[in-house]
């Protein structure tokens, strides 16, 4: 296997992007757990757009392969939404099987963020 096709992880950089996507899922918990509309409207999505979001600053930043910015990206998107999800549950806003189902999805979007984090690190380097 040539170091083309290794795939690489910095720790580092998947804490920084988890830290990132945990504050802002923390303030979604705060703000659904303040006006029930956005816990009706945006729990779901706004949890999967936040995990992406982490994989995405992942890929971008790492950015040295689509797999490996997928596999750093589903990380932090694991990562960074347990936090919200526990809150979001002990506050009573959400049943506790959605942290199951909430970082099986938070998973999966933060590797497709990854890998669209590694685009826009490609588009980066040409300077687009």
């Amino acid at each position: 296997m040539d170091m083309a096709n290794k795939l690489t992880l910095d720790a580092r950089l998947v804490l920084r992007a988890a830290l990132a996507g945990t504050v802002l899922q923390l303030i979604l918990a705060a703000a659904g757990h303040l006006t029930p509309w956005v816990v009706i409207h945006l729990f779901l999505f706004g949890r999967a757009m936040l995990s992406a979001t982490a994989g995405y600053l992942y890929g971008l930043i790492h950015g040295r392969g689509y797999g490996s910015g997928a596999l750093g990206g589903a990380i932090a998107g694991g990562l960074c939404v347990v936090p919200g999800l526990a809150v979001s549950v002990l506050l009573g806003d959400s049943p506790a099987a959605a942290v199951s189902t909430g970082t099986g999805i938070s998973i999966l979007t933060g590797a497709v963020g990854g890998a669209f984090g590694q685009m826009g690190a490609i588009l980066r380097r040409m300077g687009l």
